[in-house]
Formats: C-alpha cells, sequence, structure tokens
C-alpha cells in the first residue's frame, strides 16, 4: 500500500491506500470541510454545543450522521467530527482503492483485505504501545476511534488514559468513545464505562485503558505489539 499525508486546516489524515491517491483525498477532505464550515455559518451552535442538537431534514448527510451520533450518545456533535471525516473521506476513496486506511487524530477507518494490528497509545499508562487490537480482513470496513483525557487536545471530561470503541460507523464511534471517556476518572469507573457502551446501539467493542487497569467488552481482540 503506498501512504500519504493530507492537511487541510485542522484535518490530518494519515492514508494509505493501493496507489497514491492524494489529489482525490484532498479534494475530498476540502468538500466535507466545507459542508460542515457553510452549516455552522447559519447554525454556530452546531460548533460549540455539548449536547446533542436537531438538524433538519435537508442539512448535508455529513452533518445528520453526527448529529445523529452524537444524539445516541448524549454528547455535542462536534465530538464525532474526526471520525465522520475520516470515513467519508475513506468511503470516496473505495471507489478506487480495494483497501484504504485512514487515520485522523487517533480515528481510524479502514477496509482490510488482510488482517491488521492497530496498537493502541494511552499516553504513560504502562500498557501504552504494548497492546494492539486485532482486526479481521473480513471485518471491514470498520471503524476504531480513541479519545483520550490525557493525550491530546481534545475536549474530555474524564481521565482515561484511552477509550477506544469499535463501530462500523466511524462517526458513532468518536462520540461513544468520547462519551465513555468522559466518566473515566479512576480505575474505579472502568466497569461504568463498559455498562454504557453495552447500551449503545452499533458499538460492536470497546477498550478501556487507566493507568495499568484495563476494561474490555464485545468484539475485541487484544494483543502484544512487538517494537
Amino acid at each position: 500500500m503506498v501512504s500519504f499525508n493530507v492537511v487541510v486546516k485542522e484535518t490530518d489524515l494519515y492514508i494509505r491506500a493501493s496507489s497514491n491517491l492524494e489529489s482525490n483525498a484532498y479534494k475530498s477532505v476540502v468538500k466535507y470541510r466545507n459542508l460542515l464550515k457553510r452549516y455552522i455559518e447559519r447554525q454556530p451552535s452546531f460548533a460549540t454545543s455539548l449536547e446533542p442538537l436537531s438538524v433538519t431534514e435537508d442539512s448535508p448527510q455529513i452533518v445528520k450522521d453526527m448529529a445523529d451520533s452524537a444524539r445516541r450518545v448524549g454528547v455535542g456533535p462536534m465530538s464525532s467530527v474526526a471520525g465522520a471525516i475520516a470515513q467519508f473521506v475513506g468511503d470516496e476513496l473505495l471507489a478506487l482503492s480495494p483497501e484504504v486506511i485512514i487515520e485522523n487524530g487517533g480515528d481510524i477507518y479502514l477496509k482490510s483485505i488482510k488482517d491488521r494490528v492497530i496498537g493502541i497509545y494511552a499516553g504513560n499508562s504502562p500498557l501504552s504501545g504494548k497492546i494492539g487490537l486485532e482486526i479481521k480482513g473480513e471485518e471491514t470496513p470498520l471503524a476504531v476511534c480513541t479519545s483520550s483525557g490525557t493525550v491530546g487536545h481534545s475536549l474530555s471530561f474524564g481521565k482515561a488514559d484511552a477509550v477506544v470503541a469499535v463501530s462500523k460507523s466511524a462517526t458513532l464511534a468518536d462520540a461513544a468513545a468520547t462519551a465513555i471517556g468522559n466518566l473515566i476518572k479512576q480505575p474505579a469507573d472502568i466497569p461504568g464505562g463498559i455498562e454504557l457502551a453495552k447500551g449503545i446501539e452499533g458499538i460492536l467493542g470497546v477498550i478501556i485503558i487507566k493507568g495499568d487497569n484495563t476494561g474490555l467488552w464485545g468484539k475485541v481482540k487484544i494483543c502484544p505489539v512487538s517494537r
């Protein structure tokens, strides 16, 4: 696979595909960013709300997907923007490549022919970089999205080192990882995060890491990652 990056303002994608589709990916990123920008110009609260918002039926599909995912987990719609961009761009590239892997700020959307292992970065946790998530090629397209209260600049009200949510929808996985991560202040909160994940239709599995404590649920299989 060929690797390349596409950067448009805050959006920074790392992409792997069967050929160099940088130009196609760039145009796709600009298109979806512009759709969101124009919508936010009409509805500024979409960019700032920490609660779910209703949108009209004639809204762009990416806006409707973000709003729906946010509503299902009880967070603001922009909590899912990285996953949404990854999936909408990825789906367009799949018309040109049988395999696509897109990473956007810790959120991954992939269609793979072979099995893959996705490493999990969890900040200062002793488990960071030592375990990975096994993904079967036949289970893709699939999204693996991560939220952290100790790593990166994204808003989180929790202190989890990593919450990894798996779903067919990157928009939903991104929003769910945020919602679950908001609950995790200490290791004792991990079971509550697992229970929340179980109640979100469309979430296939979750991994929660806080320090040297880990909780797993659903269709997730972890493995050691060799350096």
